[in-house]
């Protein structure tokens, strides 16, 4: 089972009110993390190699902001994925994520009309699922990355449980 996540909710309030958010898996940073190494490495070590063997150690100082931004970004990785959660109520599904713009997205349950759970490649190899929800919404931005697939699909199933009960008044 998933730990719960610390701290304050999103909508600034507290965790006193016995509501359990719900946080993404550590596979998901490590992924991220390892697609940011994989990018940022090459260009650091031919910005800061070439110009040395090509006579001109002077010019391997645009390494430096290069080194500086995938640093930055090593971190703001892990600040963004920290920020998701989510948490199932009676009557909808809440998804919180975002560092300097936070988003709270609340789905209904009698408003979806399709749950699918995806896990590509790289995803299938960190253990990894994503559950995305569609809703009558075009403007539904309704995913949760970072999910084990055992949570994925037991969130699925319960989700289009709910949504079906709950959409047999409509």
């Amino acid at each position: 089972m998933d730990t719960v996540a610390e701290g304050p909710r999103p909508d600034g309030g507290s965790e006193a009110t016995g509501e359990e958010w719900r946080p993404v898996q550590p596979a998901l940073l490590r992924m991220r993390r390892l697609v940011l190494a994989l990018w940022a490495a090459p260009l650091v070590l031919v910005a800061a190699g070439l110009p040395p063997l090509l006579g001109a150690a002077a010019w391997a100082l645009p390494a430096v902001p290069l080194l500086g931004a995938a640093l930055w970004g090593w971190r703001a990785l892990g600040r963004n994925w920290r920020s998701w959660r989510y948490l199932e109520r009676d009557d909808d599904l809440l998804i919180s994520r975002g560092v300097l713009w936070r988003q709270l997205t609340v789905v209904p349950y009698g408003r979806m009309q399709l749950v699918e759970v995806t896990s590509g490649p790289l995803d299938r190899r960190f253990g990894l699922a994503r559950l995305q929800l569609h809703t009558a919404a075009a403007a539904t931005d309704a995913t949760i990355p970072g999910l084990s697939p055992a949570e994925a699909e037991r969130l699925r199933d319960r989700l289009t449980e709910l949504g079906e009960a709950r959409s047999a008044g409509l």
